[in-house]
């Protein structure tokens, strides 16, 4: 076949495409809208970065000034907004309800073992199965009594006669100057939304990819397309594949425009390398999309393979659990996901701005996924050609 044969016949499967989307608003549907409601979703959720005014329970069994300094204060924090509970048991039925993340519960003459320097114990409770809620009252619990703690330890030796100076070497000898890269402000929305919306994005390439390739055998039109193409399974699948490339990278690259320039997440490098990344993640995704059908050419089970190997590639991505922590057979198989690629040439290239020096590696790894469908060419053909795969 030649070259003008070739362009000829791809462009027919790509009219054929074409006239099969606009018959089928189901495309569409699944792709642009689902991308739409997911970023509308994520990014009003996130728009505040950060939880706030938690309601944390306080038990106050000393009710001192003392007590009553640490709830105000706690309350004073962004993250915390206090509710008081007479004793512990209307406590915990408060957070067995889920009207509370926690409770604090600060014991008789608490004042008084302070003065006395006998050390009393506050207790508090914190509701685990509330991941982020009960994770962040737990971080300002224990902030609020490290801060107790030192001002006891102050107002002590200030009664002792030790100078200021002395007072804050002895209370905090190692003074910590934490820096977050890439987040400064402990913003959720970023350290979610830049990987958890292109994740998004491959598993509907890998789904709509999956189910186009199958509808063609479901429906019993594969042999029309064989027909289009010129009987040639490299010009049915480019032909096929080209529409929806063209509208994965117009999605992908909104996305990027939407959250390194209107919404301005961090970006230490440029946002060009972002929109390779994320056209290597969608044609990536493709691949793995046609590999699936070319071993199973069954719609019903392809699509099922499909979501689950996306819904993994969510998991071992690394952006929630670091693959380093994860069982070493099993962070192996992160390699296996585009998705994964995407995230750590983002880290390189967002986060440390490291250039084409610090990425190069993970473009190699996109452009192996390229080479999947090549192995499984003529067995499509031949399930496109026999049709004989049950269509239900």
């Amino acid at each position: 076949m030649d070259r003008k044969t070739f362009i000829g016949n791809v462009w027919e499967v790509v009219k054929r495409e074409i006239r099969i989307i606009r018959q089928r608003p189901l495309y569409l549907l699944a792709s642009v809208g689902v991308i739409i409601v997911n970023a509308v979703f994520y990014l009003t959720f996130f728009r505040d970065g950060l939880p706030y005014d938690l309601p944390v329970g306080v038990v106050d069994e000393d009710r001192s000034s003392t007590s009553r300094n640490f709830a105000e204060q706690l309350n004073s924090t962004q993250l915390s907004e206090v509710i008081y509970f007479d004793d512990i048991h209307a406590a915990r039925r408060a957070m067995q309800m889920g009207r509370i993340t926690s409770f604090v519960l600060i014991p008789e003459h608490f004042n008084n073992d302070i003065q006395a320097n006998r050390r009393p114990h506050i207790q508090f409770y914190v509701n685990s199965l509330y991941f982020v809620g009960g994770a962040l009252s737990y971080k300002d619990l224990l902030q609020m009594i490290h801060l107790t703690n030192g001002a006891v330890q102050r107002e002590v030796l200030r009664a002792h006669g030790v100078n200021e100076r002395e007072i804050m070497n002895r209370i905090q000898p190692i003074v910590i100057d934490a820096h977050q890269i890439g987040n400064p402000t402990t913003n959720y929305g970023i350290y979610l939304n830049n990987i958890l919306l292109p994740g998004i994005l491959a598993m509907i390439v890998v789904l709509i990819t999956v189910y186009t390739l199958g509808a063609e055998l479901k429906y019993g039109t594969s042999r029309h397309l064989l027909k289009v193409s010129g009987d040639s399974i490299v010009v049915a699948l480019t032909g096929k594949m080209l529409p929806y490339t063209v509208l994965f990278t117009i999605l992908g690259i909104s996305l990027e425009l939407l959250l390194f320039v209107w919404l301005r997440y961090p970006l230490a490098g440029s946002v060009w390398p972002m929109f390779l990344d994320i056209l290597l993640m969608i044609l990536a995704s493709q691949a793995i999309g046609i590999f699936i059908v070319e071993l199973l050419p069954i719609l019903r089970l392809s699509i099922s393979i499909g979501a689950i190997f996306s819904t993994l590639g969510l998991s071992l991505a690394g952006f929630t659990l670091p693959v380093e922590a994860m069982p070493r057979w099993i962070g192996a198989w992160s390699a296996a996901f585009p998705l994964r690629h995407y995230y750590m040439m983002f880290v390189q290239e967002a986060i440390y701005g490291s250039g084409f020096a610090g990425w190069w590696q993970e473009v190699v790894h996109f452009l192996l996924f390229l080479l999947l469908p090549a192995f499984g060419l003529r067995r499509l053909k031949s399930a496109y050609t026999l049709q004989n795969y049950p269509r239900n």
